[in-house]
């Protein structure tokens, strides 16, 4: 399937007998074959730093660079270099397309080592890493205009015309239909800062302007106008594998910011509704913690909800008193003891207080909101309300 890379890397790994890596251009990690825990000598520093960090360090690459990868058409052998802190001999597999250099496979050089026709069957896969390679840079920039469309369009024609240009774009095959999914990164530095290429995977980028240009209830700041959306291809709508591994991807570019993943769908039907449903849980991960930054919309629990309510409407005058500098610890306390299903041995382990200490701020909730607790409604209205405030950025300090 277009985009598995890491299957294309086992496959050479079989091939050879013996574990590669694969890197774009730019010495970044795509994928890696399994290396064999008990084989001492299978992993050097160099390629244990390559697959922890996804990068190679500037020494080790001008070390690389230096025997002529960026120019060769066939298997480069490339001799250890303590002083760059290559350790091991390795024999370096350029990936090309149509004369271009796109990657490179990397194997750690033994002896006897490959023979030959192990190298030539092994370059012949490494074609095809190439084609992917090229398809994948070349939709990363071509497709930016014809997916944005997409995700700004009213529901109407223009949506119908946005998804059918996006689908002769993407080309026949497989593509199109197959299963994807949205990711979202806010905030992007800026509307017409560079969106990433040769991303794994990711059949099409595109930074998107938030409506107004403005933050999702964040201060303005240089690039707060901008997010950046990526289609990326699955292998099934059951594993959200490498939407996860993009996302980590676009965080580490990203610096300071939030990534949403929604739900996995077949095809390009409903890449607005998957685009509402990726900016709602990268607004949920800013404003819960525990979420972590990258949260997938399935996951996101009330926010699901919340995150589609006009902002004008999601603020409750139950939990005013509550938002203000003085009550922020009681408003805390509310939304722990709620979160914990009222469960009193719970909430005072979380918060590290006595129960008896607990027990007071409740009843100080109850006085300062007019609600009940011992209410289910009362307990909804309140538990929403304190999420919702979390959602606009106005509640309390962040639950550890």
């Amino acid at each position: 399937m277009k985009g598995d890379y890491q299957e294309l890397v086992d496959e050479i790994s079989a091939l050879l007998a013996v574990p590669a890596t694969l890197e774009n251009r730019d010495f970044g990690l795509i994928a890696f074959g399994a290396h064999d825990s008990d084989d001492d000598t299978a992993m050097d520093p160099v390629r244990t730093r390559s697959i922890l960090t996804r990068k190679s360090t500037p020494a080790v690459r001008a070390w690389f660079e230096g025997f002529g990868i960026t120019r060769a058409t066939g298997p480069v052998r490339i001799p250890a270099s303590p002083d760059a802190g290559v350790f091991r001999d390795r024999i370096c597999l350029p990936v090309r397309h149509r004369g271009i250099v796109l990657g490179y496979v990397w194997l750690l050089d033994a002896t006897p080592g490959p023979t030959p026709a192990q190298l030539s069957a092994a370059m012949e896969v490494t074609e095809r890493i190439g084609t992917l390679l090229a398809d994948e840079e070349r939709a990363g920039a071509d497709l930016s205009r014809e997916f944005r469309a997409v995700l700004t369009a009213e529901r109407d024609w223009h949506y119908d015309m946005a998804v059918a240009d996006l689908r002769t774009a993407l080309g026949s095959g497989p593509g199109p239909e197959g299963p994807h999914a949205v990711v979202c990164v806010s905030p992007w530095p800026a509307v017409d800062a560079p969106a990433p290429r040769s991303l794994p995977g990711v059949a099409a980028v595109s930074t998107v302007p938030r409506p107004g240009g403005l933050p999702d209830h964040a201060p303005q700041s240089a690039g707060a106008g901008a997010r950046l959306a990526a289609l990326v291809r699955l292998r099934t709508t059951e594993s959200p594998a490498p939407a996860l591994a993009v996302a980590e991807r676009l965080l580490a570019a990203a610096g300071t910011a939030t990534v949403g993943i929604a739900r996995a769908r077949q095809g390009l039907t409903g890449l607005n509704a998957a685009w509402q449903e990726a900016t709602s849980a990268a607004r949920a991960a800013r404003a819960q913690p525990r979420l972590g930054a990258v949260a997938q919309w399935s996951e996101i629990g009330p926010y699901r909800m919340l995150t589609a309510l006009p902002a004008e409407t999601a603020h409750d005058p139950v939990v005013a008193t509550l938002l203000t500098g003085s009550h922020t610890e009681l408003a805390r306390t509310a939304e722990e003891f709620l979160d914990c299903a009222g469960q009193a041995s719970r909430t005072a382990s979380a918060l590290g207080i006595h129960r008896q200490t607990l027990y007071y701020r409740l009843s100080r909730v109850e006085q300062l909101t007019g609600l009940d607790l011992s209410q289910g409604e009362d307990r909804l209205l309140l538990h929403m309300a304190l999420k919702a405030a979390r959602l606009q950025g106005v509640s309390g300090p962040p639950t550890p």
